[in-house]
């Protein structure tokens, strides 16, 4: 029987990742005060699919160093392309005193090397796992 788990998330991850750009590309106010909530909840389902993708493979077997190895390294590219993308976003005041920003084709261009990055690193944790959806579920 095929596994189609892993399509499936690659189909969610281009649709986000599409989404995600698009937006960093529009101009948009910065503001004063900005909500915690949307963190809050992709910290949550993230922490979730995580531990739904470390289930799956010790349902089968124990889970050995390497995919946690190479989870935490995919959380630390994570963050440092992050830290990345966010230099590379226009910040300027508006016609009105309004602060904008704008991403730049740079934000694109990281943008698509993390998400790169990220699915190379995923097919790497569940091939060293063996089994089970950790890699996927990491993204």
């Amino acid at each position: 029987m095929r596994n189609t788990d892993g399509g499936a998330a690659l189909v969610m991850v281009v649709l986000v990742v599409g989404l995600v750009v698009r937006r960093q590309l529009r101009t948009r106010p910065v503001r004063r005060n900005g909500s915690l909530i949307a963190p809050a909840v992709l910290g949550a389902l993230g922490t979730a699919g995580i531990a739904f993708g470390v289930a799956s493979v010790v349902r089968h077997r124990p889970l050995t160093t390497l995919p946690v190895v190479l989870l935490v390294a995919s959380l630390a590219v994570a963050a440092s392309l992050g830290a990345a993308r966010a230099r590379t976003v226009r910040i300027w005041r508006g016609p009105g005193s309004e602060v904008l920003r704008k991403g730049t084709a740079a934000t694109t261009g990281l943008w698509l090397a993390s998400v790169g990055v990220h699915l190379g690193l995923a097919l790497w944790i569940d091939h060293a796992a063996g089994t089970g959806v950790l890699g996927t579920t990491s993204l």
